[in-house]
């Protein structure tokens, strides 16, 4: 294991969802290089995720729709300029877990003496340490945490780690006391963002799993929302309910994170407040059809994935659906998901629990 890496930077691009799978790096190289300045390279939406990170010195973000907006050849300069300032920085070692051909000249236009990336295609000429993949049942921590093995870098936790502030967690509990929310019953949280429209369970089965966890657990259902479709999803919800339901208030990623640290337990499709609860320690249900639960599964122990077993086409990894039916989901029964649900809610140990 090299001894003397003082700069060190790790290149995660796009979801959050994908950056909060990478926080485990984070704590294991600050334990292998305990005076190493580490700095961390995403982009605006993730950023957040490890803006209060202890073990970070900086966080690097890379603004790509911004620079799309930009003529082409002052889009060129901002590519360049971008590429000198990571050059001027003079990292003694580059790690990128993204693997895609823009995370891959960053790494190699950074001039770091080593380069660590996985050896998918031309990619791979980028890098003078190359990850070779474990194959496709390896989980996206388990990946991520391949690229320090390649240096012999010891994995002393696998834990996620997203940081709260003390702001958003008092913000949070004052809406918590605001909505007189009774914690001697279980608060459920139901989410049915998922970016690609193919990883979303119908509005009408959350409405239907929200009732059934009302009646039969005693439940206190929260909806959560991000942006103004998913408001307006969780506002369908509500509509179709017979019990009533609260929204989330609006919040930023600090604040998403204190609300779901709250909650007893989180239902929700494969996205970022999925990934975002596990690592608040809230017990998951995780809902899933084209993307592989082996593979981007909620992390961590007392988690729980459905997804309607015996379809051809499970784990497409498809934005749009190529057989035109969804039936990933459309066939999923509330019954599976609400199993699970009071499986989660009966092993959580919680005295609020009274099931029916």
């Amino acid at each position: 294991m090299p001894e003397k890496f003082q700069k060190i930077l790790v290149i995660k691009l796009r979801a959050i969802g994908d950056v909060i799978l990478a926080t485990p790096v984070l704590d294991n190289l600050a334990a292998a290089f305990p005076r190493a300045a580490i700095d961390f390279l995403t982009e605006p939406a993730s950023a957040p995720i490890v803006q209060h990170h202890p073990a970070l010195h900086d966080v690097i973000v890379l603004d790509r729709r911004a620079w799309a907006q930009l003529p082409r050849f002052a889009r060129l300069r901002a590519s360049f300029a971008f590429m000198q300032k990571l050059r001027d920085k003079k990292y003694d070692v580059v790690f990128d877990l993204f693997g895609n051909p823009r995370s891959a000249l960053l790494t190699y236009f950074s001039h770091a003496p080593v380069r660590v990336g996985y050896k998918f295609r031309v990619r791979r000429l980028a890098y003078n340490h190359l990850v070779v993949p474990r194959g496709d049942r390896v989980h996206e921590v388990e990946f991520n945490l391949d690229a320090l093995r390649a240096l012999d870098i010891p994995i002393r936790t696998q834990n996620l780690r997203v940081e709260n502030t003390g702001e958003a967690q008092t913000e949070v509990a004052k809406w918590w006391r605001e909505q007189k929310l009774d914690e001697a019953k279980p608060v459920v949280g139901l989410n049915a963002s998922g970016g690609w429209y193919t990883k979303r369970w119908p509005l009408a089965s959350f409405a239907q799993l929200g009732d059934r966890l009302a009646r039969d657990c005693g439940a206190t259902i929260i909806l959560l929302w991000g942006s103004r479709e998913e408001q307006r999803d969780a506002n369908e919800i509500a509509r179709q309910m017979q019990a009533p339901a609260r929204l989330a208030p609006p919040t930023d990623l600090a604040q998403a994170g204190a609300l779901l640290a709250r909650l007893h337990l989180l239902v929700s499709n494969d996205s970022g407040p999925m990934h975002l609860a596990a690592a608040m320690k809230t017990r998951v249900v995780g809902i899933y059809g084209p993307t592989r639960p082996e593979l981007q599964g909620p992390w961590g122990e007392g988690h729980h994935v459905v997804f309607k077993a015996g379809l051809h086409c499970l784990g497409c990894n498809g934005v749009t659906c190529k057989i035109k039916t969804h039936d990933c989901m459309q066939q999923l029964e509330v019954e599976e998901v609400l199993q699970a649900a009071k499986l989660c809610l009966r092993n959580a140990g919680s005295a609020a629990v009274q099931m029916t």
